[in-house]
């Protein structure tokens, strides 16, 4: 894309691209899926980048978007890259995996030789080209007409992940998709694109993580669906963890028919600014989904969280659990609905967000909201935003335990409320070692500041 320095210039580059990807790779996908882009870059023209004057963007403003320059992202892999992506901690959980490298896919990295039996995973792109059913349906379930971002990630993917999970199949370690920004080049935009549909009555965890390295300004546009059909089982877990520069807008949507199951964990370790959106639909009665979410943020992140619990039909249950941690001048916006339709008797929803406060600095703003149709329902909503428990930290202090010690425990076991609905034991595992990390480089940061004073 060429260099844009405003929303005028922006548009013109991604004029370019759109129509770069229709000459090109997007030529050879279905007649459907060509038409739902051909609408969504409609969308994207006729909406615009969301601004701090609408009410879902009140407290996230896009500004710093608007102003950098962004260059098409690209798959080389670099020497240094590989060595560097073998000792990260979520990039081999020791299952198959995905790979894609500034939004290419990248062959060298991923590993699809152990792909359990009823199990495809595949490049988007490639799955698209070939013709292959399942993948038509993308951008069917993700709403491009009213969200600006969804439909300027629907418009301009060039590629990104399909993960089928056949009828009865049973996968029984975490099925792997990585993002990588490489930070090598500055003001990387990609464009990720995932689709995963689970069969009736299969089972199966998926993690999809992204990882950005170097200082450079980065610009991931993600967008995810997930269908689960009649009694399936899925887990998914999203890790967040991309480089300090990084700009990151996601929205995950979600599709249940008849008595499934779907816990989708979204885990924000990273980046600059952060906004991170899930809309799950129960559209057939037994269906149960829960939504969980811990954000742990420092310096100046910025980490928005917008959530739709949509209860479609009767009889389906939800839970949302969504957790913050707050440090230095980091602030967090939490937006949740619970909608209940019309004909959706016998809900039962809980929705809670809870932040804790370690700074005097850091700002945590909390808008949990029901929104009811039907009169035979159970639900219940509520938000808390607070700082450590001074008895408690009295109390770890007076049997001998160091004041930092004590605050990361605290905060550890705030956090691990979150931690422990991850059925994963790698994912949970290594999402509890990065927290630590975290926090213990942070210490050794202060510490070493106080010395030069």
């Amino acid at each position: 894309m060429a260099e844009v320095k405003n929303t005028a210039e922006h548009q013109q580059a991604y004029k370019e691209r759109y129509a770069a990807l229709g000459r090109g790779a997007a030529a050879h996908w279905p007649a459907p899926v060509q038409q739902r882009r051909a609408e969504a870059w409609q969308a994207f023209g006729a909406l615009g980048y969301p601004t701090t004057r609408d009410e879902d963007w009140q407290q996230t403003n896009l500004a710093p978007l608007t102003h950098i320059a962004f260059s098409e992202g690209r798959g080389q892999v670099a020497p240094e890259l590989q060595p560097r992506l073998q000792g990260h901690p979520f990039f081999d959980l020791g299952g198959p995996r995905l790979v894609f490298v500034n939004g290419v896919f990248s062959a060298e990295l991923s590993a699809l030789e152990n792909c359990p039996a009823g199990v495809t995973l595949l490049s988007l792109n490639e799955a698209l080209a070939s013709g292959r059913p399942t993948a038509a349906a993308v951008a069917r379930h993700a709403d491009f007409q009213k969200q600006a971002l969804t439909a300027l990630n629907t418009a301009l993917f060039q590629d990104g992940a399909l993960i089928e999970i056949g009828r009865r199949a049973v996968v029984p370690a975490p099925l792997q998709i990585v993002y990588v920004s490489t930070g090598d080049q500055a003001s990387c935009a990609s464009f990720p694109r995932t689709l995963i549909v689970a069969a009736p009555e299969s089972q199966a965890t998926i993690v999809e993580t992204y990882l950005g390295f170097g200082m450079e300004r980065s610009f991931t546009n993600a967008v995810t669906e997930i269908v689960a059909e009649a009694n399936a089982w899925v887990e998914h877990c999203r890790v967040q963890q991309e480089g300090p520069g990084a700009i990151h807008i996601s929205a995950v949507q979600t599709y249940q028919t008849r008595d499934s199951r779907l816990s989708t964990h979204s885990l924000a370790l990273g980046g600059e600014l952060v906004r991170n959106g899930v809309n799950a639909v129960l559209d057939d009665e037994g269906a149960e989904v829960v939504l969980n979410g811990l954000y742990v943020l420092a310096g100046q992140q910025h980490c928005d969280n917008h959530t739709v619990l949509d209860h479609a039909k009767p009889n389906c249950r939800s839970r949302e659990y969504y957790k913050g941690i707050l440090d230095d001048q980091s602030s967090s916006a939490f937006n949740g609905l619970i909608l209940v339709r019309k004909d959706a008797q016998h809900t039962d929803a809980i929705q809670s967000n809870k932040n804790l406060i370690l700074s005097a600095d850091a700002t945590a703003n909390t808008r949990p909201q029901l929104e009811i149709y039907a009169d035979d329902v159970r639900c219940t909503h509520g938000a808390t935003v607070g700082q450590i428990d001074a008895e408690m930290l009295f109390y770890m202090r007076s049997r001998g335990v160091g004041e930092q010690d004590a605050r990361h425990l605290l905060t550890y076991a705030f956090a691990n409320d979150v931690l422990q609905r991850i059925q994963s034991t790698a994912v949970r595992e290594r999402l509890e070692a990065a927290l630590f990390a975290r926090w213990n480089e942070a210490q050794a940061q202060r510490a070493g500041q106080a010395a030069k004073l």
